[in-house]
């Protein structure tokens, strides 16, 4: 690898800062990578086509450092010798792979992440807890070119349909960056929100292929009575055409197009909520309406099909998808009470537009979110199950563990109540069979009373 000497990259540097102009001083990162680039070599991923035209040091000007990728951003092109500028090419993607190369030196960085909203953790109010007698529920969660905060939006996920929602671990599929908990920062061990091991199990690397995997994995197993969640996390754009996710490790391509065609082969089932962070992933709502075999189908999505989607203050988070997730554990990550209740209706759950209303409503300003249902029961979709049910029901489960609840860890709890799972379950179902004899009496009855 060629490193450019100290004397020139001095030079780029000065050259580079006295490029910006008196509005994007104040908010346009720039790093200089010391390698120099090799005359013909591509710059960036393929698909933005551009090439340094001779042997170049590279700086790269971020004009939105807290939006995910793609966003406006620029290659300035140095001669390594002279330090004249070559070039200043438009670009919407880092000119890195994988990670972040150890070359790159970050020279005039004015965004930075503000300290964290809230760093204290607690326990989230208790809830009764979800038990599901007839079907099953199962998510997919994609994250390709993955950040850490794209990580923690997913273990945040994960933690909300597992702890919240009793959603079975082994029906979860995760797939992200290279398969590991690692990200384009490094490696990840421990989640911000209570400050334990990350919980999430990644299944598979970020990539369509893995993608479609899943849901080859999914066809015989999906019934009709049952719901499937999708979340897909990290980057996207548009790139002059339809909106797209990107792949592992290259930023590649996966279109809407594709990506819906996918879900397509999927057979006939009772639910679909697919929530989307990426840039550009407003251009999936209709694609994914169209394409789905749910009986009814909603998606949310960070930004519309011509914006970015952005990270939160503190580059933790990502704003939509953490405020969304926040909505349907009750909680925020830390497990702090919420801005204000999202169960607009009062009726014990958060529907999947109470959820959306909610991460709307106290969305990160730069954020465009859009949402779609195929009807207004797409609208009305919940992570739980729908089951009768008689009112005393939550109030004696709720005696029964709530002082366990706040005696043991989150993870302990819910680990030691999915084993109860069973036995609540088919107590709920002789719940339910008796209600329905109750109502059917009840009816006669009335009839009876009303006819004389």
């Amino acid at each position: 690898m060629t490193i450019a000497d100290d004397r020139a990259l001095g030079q780029i540097r000065d050259s580079a800062y006295r490029s910006l102009d008196p509005l994007s001083v104040d908010r346009t990162n720039l790093s200089v990578d010391r390698r120099i680039r090799e005359q013909g070599e591509s710059l960036g991923p393929e698909f933005q086509r551009l090439f340094a035209q001779q042997d170049s040091v590279l700086v790269f000007a971020d004009e939105a450092p807290l939006a995910n990728f793609g966003h406006p951003c620029r290659y300035l092109l140095y001669d390594p010798q002279t330090a004249e500028q070559l070039a200043d090419l438009p670009a919407r993607f880092p000119p890195w792979g994988e990670s972040l190369p150890e070359s790159l030196i970050g020279f005039h960085t004015p965004i930075q992440p503000a300290a964290a909203s809230s760093l204290f953790h607690v326990h989230p109010p208790f809830r009764c807890p979800v038990v599901v007698p007839d079907g099953e529920r199962y998510a997919i969660f994609y994250s390709g070119m993955s950040n850490t905060r794209h990580l923690n939006d997913m273990e945040f996920g994960y933690r909300t349909l597992v702890h919240t929602y009793g959603f079975k671990p082994e029906n979860i599929t995760v797939l992200s960056y290279n398969g590991t908990t690692n990200t384009q920062e490094g490696a990840n061990t421990v989640w911000p929100g209570d400050k334990t091991p990350y919980q999430i199990k990644i299944n598979g690397e970020g990539r369509r292929s893995a993608f479609e995997s899943a849901i080859d994995a999914l066809k015989p197993k999906l019934g009709a009575n049952d719901l499937l969640f999708v979340h897909t996390n990290n980057h996207g754009d548009n790139w002059g055409k339809e909106s797209f996710l990107c792949e592992y490790p290259s930023w590649g391509e996966y279109l809407a197009g594709d990506f819906c065609a996918k879900l397509h082969e999927l057979p006939p089932h009772r639910a679909l909520i697919a929530m989307m962070e990426q840039c550009n992933s407003g251009g999936f709502v209709n694609p994914v309406l169209a394409s789905s075999t749910a009986a009814a189908t909603t998606i949310a999505t960070a930004a519309s099909a011509t914006q970015s989607s952005w990270a939160s203050p503190d580059g933790l988070w990502d704003s939509f998808a953490r405020d969304w997730f926040a909505a349907q554990a009750w909680a925020d990550p830390y497990g702090k009470a919420l801005a204000f209740n999202p169960d607009t209706n009062h009726d014990g759950k958060i529907e999947a537009t109470e959820a959306f209303n909610y991460a709307n409503v106290v969305r990160n300003p730069q954020d465009t979110p859009q949402y779609g249902q195929s009807s207004p029961a797409g609208g009305n979709i919940f992570l739980g199950e729908e089951y009768t049910i008689v009112w005393w029901w939550c109030q004696l489960i709720r005696e029964a563990l709530e002082p366990r609840y706040h005696e043991l860890s989150q993870a302990e709890y819910h680990e030691q109540l999915r084993q109860l799972e069973p036995q609540l379950r088919e107590l709920a179902r002789s719940i339910d069979a008796r209600s329905e004899e109750l109502r059917g009496e009840t009816e006669a009855r009335i009839r009876e009373i009303v006819g004389r």
